[in-house]
């Protein structure tokens, strides 16, 4: 900081005074002079400065138990069928800029069965990472941390590292997985 806008313990007292007043940065900033509303709010943090009134009427002044209600006012464009239109399907106000959908059937769609989670390969099928081919299933089973762990080593699909089982695990239809996120968030 330059010397102008140097804490000096004058200037740090009467930051204090100020501060507990209710003032705020700003205003307290003016009030020193040669110092930003930024530099005071940094010094408050670092003196370790808190709790204080809001502002000098605020504290003064005690809040009476009854809310204050608030005037209403008549719609400038009645709105006509609960719809924020008018002549010409144009919508108008806060709606005037929302993007107008129709409702979209949803389509009966009977789920592909699910697979279950045990598939029997017979051990003699499965195969080591040295026997795996460019045909093989890649689909793990087992601990890799163990020697028992084998692939699948079943026919996979072309250009899929996986069979026809496998692949149904591993690649969802991308409207499934939409459809499991709702139900997540719903819970």
């Amino acid at each position: 900081m330059n010397e102008a806008g140097a804490w000096t313990e004058e200037r740090v007292e009467l930051l204090k005074k100020l501060w507990s007043d209710g003032l705020s940065a700003s205003q307290i900033a003016a009030e020193l002079g040669s110092v930003t509303r930024n530099a005071v709010i940094g010094k408050v943090h670092r003196l370790g400065l808190s709790g204080r009134a809001k502002n000098p009427a605020a504290a003064s002044a005690p809040r009476s138990a009854a809310p204050r209600k608030t005037p209403t006012r008549s719609p400038s464009h009645p709105m006509t069928g609960g719809q924020a239109t008018v002549q010409g399907g144009m919508t108008r106000g806060a709606n005037a800029l929302a993007a107008q959908y129709a409702p979209e059937a949803q389509a009966e769609v009977e789920p592909a069965p699910a697979p279950s989670e045990d598939v029997v390969i017979p051990f003699s099928e499965r195969v080591t990472i040295m026997e795996l081919r460019e045909y093989m299933c890649r689909w793990p089973m087992g601990d890799p941390t163990t020697a028992e762990f084998r692939f699948c080593g079943g026919r996979s699909q072309t250009g899929m590292p996986y069979c026809t089982y496998h692949s149904r695990i591993a690649y969802q239809p991308a409207s499934d997985r939409r459809r499991d996120r709702g139900k997540v968030a719903r819970a």
